[in-house]
């Protein structure tokens, strides 16, 4: 490798290190997001991979429609909680759709508590209610194992975060929106016709989570 290639790629990883949370993944976008009108009814989804891969597999359930995907693959909530502000409240919408907490689970970003996750998911549920953002908290969808990291048996742990979110939401005046319990196999995993390497939906796994997240949506629109 050549020196200018060298210092490239440490510049390069320099850069990344600086930016953890991927604020500038969706900077430009939404600059060029118009105003939103009084009354549009405006939809974000937050998350990680599986909810930027919505986005890309099934493209038709957001055209047409005030729904904005912010997305990211590989994220954990503290990550999503750094860029919350950005890539929701300032984009005023009347909804945001969380999806979150297996890549937490995974260790992506270092180990994680349960406990860990849910302040997280808590701190960005409290932004979005003081902002006079409506809150769907979505269950973290089955997994058996991640196949980066295998071996983590992540199945009743998944289980017990999903507990603690459904209780949070309801305590709050939140929607909790059940994918798990659509999806889940008898090993409390994600079945391959929903998710080919059993963690990431396939479009037929995407077909099942939209008539959830509209009656969701509905719900709380209509709140």
């Amino acid at each position: 490798m050549s020196l200018l290639s060298l210092l490239l790629v440490i510049g390069l990883s320099t850069m990344q290190a600086q930016d953890w949370a991927d604020l500038n993944r969706f900077k430009d976008a939404n600059k060029e997001l118009s105003a939103t009108m009084a009354d549009e009814p405006r939809v974000v989804f937050m998350g990680n991979s599986i909810t930027i891969g919505w986005l890309n597999l099934r493209p038709e359930f957001f055209k047409g429609k005030p729904y904005i995907n912010r997305g990211i693959s590989g994220q954990t909530t503290p990550q999503m909680l750094v860029r919350f502000r950005q890539d929701v409240i300032d984009l005023n919408p009347k909804v945001v759709v969380l999806l979150a907490g297996t890549n937490d689970i995974a260790g992506n970003t270092g180990p994680s508590t349960l406990e860990m996750i849910m302040d997280n998911i808590k701190g960005m549920a409290e932004m979005a209610k003081a902002n006079d953002i409506k809150v769907i908290l979505s269950s973290t969808l089955p997994a058996y194992d991640y196949p980066w990291k295998p071996g983590l048996e992540p199945a009743d742990k998944i289980i017990a975060l999903n507990k603690m979110i459904k209780e949070y939401a309801e305590k709050n005046g939140h929607i909790y929106l059940d994918y798990f319990s659509k999806m889940a196999d008898e090993r409390n995993g994600l079945p391959k016709k929903y998710a080919e390497d059993e963690v990431h939906p396939t479009v037929e796994g995407y077909k099942v989570m939209e008539p959830l997240a509209e009656a969701a949506i509905r719900k709380a629109l209509n709140n």
